[in-house]
């Protein structure tokens, strides 16, 4: 997620495709960073999993609508295929995660179907054509999963049995509504239409944010989860693996070019408010495509950040600064006038209800800008950096030389202006 200030006005900005950054002309922060609830999402209180008031009764249980035929009936034999035998579902195949996680799957041998949009990307600037051709080598589909009897039509019309169902769907917006529309509405939508087809194992990319629900898309996240998890519990032939990554590159990268300029690396308090471990998409689209076969990654929710020590805001401006070889200059923005602007909008929401999404944005970047992407120690309560699992080769140093080099190409960030 990304926030910059200009002269008069601060912005909030919000990537979205998992998940969550940007570039303006003026001084801009840009953080996607992720908080974890303690594993057991089970011992919530119950008010953080209930979905919004709007939708509760039209959502559908998770169970499987159809008749299991021998074409359809889950089992986990399929972990003793080959790759090219097992047919893996991908939704949300064409964000920004997803389109890696297709891609690692069709390398690994495993036969992809990708549901994706007719337009899809962000404002939906991609074509048939164009989602086609990102997707090669797997059986792309059109289709719509907000709506469970157009996704199941669609997999009855594709005729084949589905093994393992991989959601890397995820809100836009993270407004109220597109979050329980999305992130639990769409993604259950996925596990009724796979089960339905005789779907085992169900991989969800979540994120390490849920681990500290104070957020709409948060509590859409978690309730989800705590569903999936009860299938398992009564299907002793159906299984899951939660992933819950840090933060990704491209949500740190939005400032890149403007201390590539020589202006100011700007930042909440004195820098050191929050940290995280960022992975990349593609090692973390590896991690996924492990969780297809891999018995250690069965029903476990599992925290993953990148290699390396987790870098605070500080410690990421100074990274940038040496490797554009110029001297760091930084801009500290006081974390209070978050706050201002966040109690002003849920006034202004008393009064004008359709800024409900607009207050939701303001949290959402008060949020990210002191709370730490790394596993939280359910026995201290405080984040842990040693404690968050690392996974992969590829460094945001790395990742920081290369778009100084070749800018933003491929990382571009989908967003949601404030104000």
């Amino acid at each position: 997620m990304s926030l910059y200030l200009s002269t008069n006005l601060l912005h909030f900005h919000f990537p979205k495709t998992r998940s969550f950054g940007n570039c303006s002309v003026s001084r801009f922060i840009n953080h996607n960073q992720v908080i974890l609830v303690p594993y057991d999402v089970m011992s919530l209180p119950l008010s953080l999993s209930q979905p919004p008031k709007f939708g509760r009764e039209r959502f559908r249980p998770i169970t499987a609508s159809v008749t299991p035929t021998a074409e359809t009936t889950p089992s986990s034999s399929f972990r003793g295929k080959n790759p090219k035998e097992i047919n893996v579902l991908v939704v949300g195949s064409t964000g920004y995660i997803g389109k890696f996680v297709v891609k690692e799957l069709v390398s690994r041998g495993f036969n992809v179907i990708a549901i994706a949009r007719e337009r899809s990307g962000i404002k939906g600037r991609n074509s048939k054509e164009d989602t086609l051709t990102e997707l090669n080598g797997a059986n792309v589909w059109f289709s719509d999963v907000t709506n469970l009897d157009v996704l199941e039509k669609s997999l009855e019309n594709l005729g084949l049995p589905i093994d393992v169902v991989v959601s890397c769907l995820a809100s836009r917006s993270g407004g109220v509504k597109d979050s329980w529309k999305i992130d639990y509405e769409a993604t259950k939508n996925s596990l009724v239409a796979g089960m339905n087809r005789g779907a085992a194992h169900f991989v969800l990319l979540s994120a390490i944010c849920v681990q500290k629900p104070l957020l709409e898309f948060q509590r859409a996240k978690l309730k989800f989860e705590a569903e999936l998890m009860e299938v398992a519990e009564e299907d002793d032939g159906f299984t899951y693996s939660i992933v819950r990554p840090t933060a990704f590159f491209k949500s740190l990268g939005g400032q890149v070019e403007l201390v590539k300029d020589g202006k100011p690396y700007v930042m909440f308090g004195d820098g050191k408010l929050c940290a995280c471990k960022p992975i990349s998409e593609q090692d973390l689209a590896s991690f996924i495509a492990d969780c297809m076969l891999e018995e250690d990654k069965i029903n476990q929710i599992l925290p993953i950040g990148g290699p390396g020590k987790a870098l605070t805001p500080l410690e990421q401006g100074e990274l940038l600064f040496r490797l554009a070889g110029r001297e760091p200059k930084f801009l500290k923005v006081p974390i209070g006038i978050m706050d201002f602007a966040i109690g002003f909008l849920d006034f202004l929401v008393k009064i004008f209800p359709s800024l409900e999404d607009a207050a939701e944005f303001g949290k959402i970047g008060r949020y990210y800008a002191a709370e730490s992407m790394l596993l939280m120690d359910p026995e201290t309560g405080e984040y842990s950096a040693e404690k968050t699992p690392s996974y992969g080769k590829d460094t945001l140093e790395e990742f920081f030389d290369r778009v100084l080099r070749e800018g933003m190409v491929g990382q571009e960030l989908g967003e949601q202006t404030i104000f």
